[in-house]
C-alpha cells in the first residue's frame, strides 16, 4: 500500500533526483548550438534522461513528487532565460504524469512508460513559443544566437516543428526501457534501486 503524504525526506529525494534530471537535461541543452539537433531535443532529452527518472521513480511513492519535479524544471527554464511557457507545461505534464503513475499504485510497468512520456512533453513547452510568440521569440533567439543560426532554426521548426510532441511522447517510451534495462542491469544488482 503506497503512502499518501511525503514528508521531509521525500523532498530531500525530489531536490537530489530533480537536480540530476535538469543537469542531464541541460547537458542535452548543449547540443542545441547545432541547430539540427537543437530541433531534435524533445527526441534526445527523454532518451538520456530516462535513466535517472526510472531510478527516480523506484523512489517515488506518493503523490506529488513527479509534479514537483514538473513545476522545478519548468521554473528553472524561465529563470535561465526561456519564456513562461515552460512552467506551465511542467506543472500540466508534471501533474498529469504523477496521476498516471499512481494509477498504477507506483508499481505498474505500463503506467510508467505512460507516465514519463507524458512527463516528457513538458520539454516542448521550450519551443512552444515558436509558435506562440514567434516575434518575441525569434527577437530573443537572434539576440542570443546571431541571424544566420535564427534562420537556420526557423526553417528547420517551420518543417518539423508539428513532430515535437511526437519525438517527446516515443522518445519517452523509449528512454523509460532504456532505464528499466539499465536499473536491473546495474542498480537493482548493486541494491540501490
Amino acid at each position: 500500500m503506497e503512502k499518501k503524504r511525503f514528508g521531509t525526506k521525500d523532498l530531500i529525494t525530489v531536490g537530489i533526483f530533480t537536480a540530476i534530471y535538469f543537469v542531464i537535461m541541460f547537458a542535452c541543452g548543449m547540443l542545441g548550438y547545432i541547430p539540427i539537433l537543437y530541433a531534435m531535443l524533445p527526441a534526445i532529452i527523454p532518451i538520456l534522461c530516462g535513466i535517472p527518472f526510472m531510478l527516480y521513480l523506484t523512489k517515488v511513492k506518493c503523490f506529488g513528487m513527479v509534479s514537483i519535479t514538473g513545476i522545478i524544471c519548468g521554473l528553472v527554464m524561465f529563470l535561465t532565460g526561456h519564456t513562461f511557457v515552460p512552467i506551465i507545461t511542467g506543472t500540466i505534464c508534471g501533474i498529469s504524469a504523477d496521476l498516471i503513475f499512481m494509477a498504477g499504485k507506483y508499481k505498474s510497468k505500463k503506467c510508467t512508460v505512460i507516465g514519463y512520456s507524458v512527463f516528457s512533453l513538458w520539454i516542448v513547452g521550450m519551443l512552444m513559443p515558436f509558435f506562440v510568440m514567434r516575434d518575441s521569440f525569434e527577437k530573443l533567439m537572434l539576440q542570443s544566437m546571431g541571424a544566420e543560426y535564427t534562420k537556420t532554426i526557423y526553417e528547420l521548426f517551420d518543417k518539423m516543428a508539428w513532430l515535437f510532441p511526437i519525438f517527446a511522447l516515443v522518445a519517452g517510451v523509449i528512454g523509460a526501457f532504456l532505464g528499466f534495462a539499465v536499473l536491473k542491469k546495474h542498480f537493482k544488482r548493486a541494491g540501490i534501486a
